[in-house]
């Protein structure tokens, strides 16, 4: 599956690599990034990422015609600690520019994409995003990998590393990450299981953030997420489905 997305973003990075040859190298943005880290301690443990997802590929398209805008409102207003942004387009209907038009509430906005070229980091340093997605399998290497997270940090972005084996985790730290993602879902089935973050958090250490991503879809496993020690949950398909994705969302984080 990783091979196929990784694949995809090929032509995108061919683009990137001419620009750069050619001179034209994006200027890291200057309007400044609200913290990614302490917008999600702030309201943890158990805050939410709120995601906006148009399309997957376990799901096809979850929501025709979502507007970026008036989800970036709708999560701003009913609770998120942070706006999770699908920039992929061939698999996830996402689009980098959406980082800008869901910028205006002023949430952190964690870049969800395939990242494993330096020049894509560059890229979302030019944008309004905060944090950065990097999963660690599509790595060769922890050296690969720590060359990402550095560079995003030299910016002030938060490189969050998503993980979903125990090679994973160990290649994680090894490159320095202090963000660990724990990705639910089976790659080769596509289904999630909680099992999965429940597992895996017994091996959270101090100074570290944790995120569980798919496959939260209640307030009840938004709270037993936070008391086995996730300081935030990521949720996105079943706020995409939602008939009142606020309601939901306001749900989720116990407005309601």
């Amino acid at each position: 599956m990783l091979d196929k997305f990784r694949q995809a973003k090929q032509k995108e990075i061919e683009s990137l690599r001419k620009d750069f040859m050619e001179g034209r190298v994006p200027a890291v943005y200057q309007n400044g990034r609200p913290s990614f880290t302490e917008a999600i301690r702030a309201k943890g443990p158990g805050a939410v990422i709120a995601e906006f997802k148009p399309s997957s590929p376990s799901q096809g398209v979850i929501r025709e015609h979502a507007n970026p805008l008036d989800f970036a409102d709708i999560y701003a207003a009913n609770g998120a600690a942070a706006i999770s942004v699908l920039t992929e387009h061939v698999y996830f209907g996402g689009h980098p520019d959406y980082l800008f038009m869901m910028k205006g509430p002023g949430l952190p906005l964690l870049r969800k994409d395939f990242i494993f070229d330096p020049l894509q980091v560059a890229m979302t340093a030019s944008s309004p995003a905060s944090a950065v997605l990097l999963i660690a399998r599509m790595f060769a290497s922890a050296a690969e990998l720590k060359q990402l997270v550095d560079l995003a940090r030299m910016p002030g972005l938060a490189p969050v590393v998503e993980i979903f084996d125990q090679a994973d985790l160990d290649t994680a730290r090894q490159a320095g990450a202090d963000i660990i993602q724990v990705n639910n879902r089976d790659l080769d089935t596509l289904t999630t299981t909680l099992n999965q973050s429940r597992s895996f958090i017994r091996q959270k250490r101090d100074g570290e953030l944790w995120i569980s991503a798919s496959g939260v879809s209640t307030r009840a496993q938004v709270e037993e997420m936070a008391a086995l020690g996730f300081d935030a949950v990521l949720i996105g398909t079943s706020l995409m489905r939602a008939d009142d994705p606020g309601r939901l969302l306001a749900e989720l984080t116990g407005r309601l």
